[in-house]
């Protein structure tokens, strides 16, 4: 049995039902403390989902944790910075009306959400290194375009590897 705390407690009981049928878990809670019964490895997705939906991501985004391919990673702020402005750094992240969150998005191929002093990462396995030395930079003072450029030129490493690889293939023969 795994014990969780949970601060946004009515998101995660309106959805209780489709976790525990998604999961084949048992989930309780006894004030804002959730506790999950089922096979170990269930308990553990269980678990994570509802540390991403805590966090403030969706359900459908939640559910994606149970590929193997996808993780979950949370960054906390205080650790990567010693200035004290963090509203001004949460600010760097999101941008004018979410437009660096949205890009940070789309050219991470991950889901990011952001909730008091701490940032969450849904992504596949290969590419949440990227996202995560990118907020990194972000939180650090980097320009927003560099960070862009920096994703933009990985991304295009990323596309064109698998016919680099290919090509290789070809020459050993």
């Amino acid at each position: 049995m795994q014990e969780i705390y949970i601060e946004s407690l009515g998101k995660i009981l309106q959805n209780k039902k489709k976790i525990e049928k998604e999961l084949d878990v048992k989930i309780n809670n006894k004030g804002k403390n959730i506790f999950i019964e089922g096979a170990p490895e269930n308990e553990f997705i269980a678990l994570e989902i509802l540390k991403a939906m805590d966090l403030g991501f969706s359900l459908e985004n939640a559910l994606l944790l149970k590929d193997e391919e996808i993780i979950f990673q949370i960054i906390p702020i205080r650790e990567i910075t010693h200035r004290c402005d963090l509203e001004r750094i949460r600010g760097r992240i999101i941008g004018i009306q979410g437009k660096t969150l949205k890009t940070l998005k789309h050219l991470t191929g991950c889901e990011i959400c952001l909730k008091d002093n701490q940032v969450g990462i849904i992504g596949n396995s290969e590419y949440i290194g990227e996202a995560i030395i990118a907020l990194k930079s972000l939180i650090q003072g980097s320009k927003q375009g560099n960070v862009y450029a920096r994703l933009e030129r990985e991304g295009k490493k990323r596309r064109h590897k698998p016919y680099g690889l290919i090509k290789n293939e070809l020459k050993k023969e």
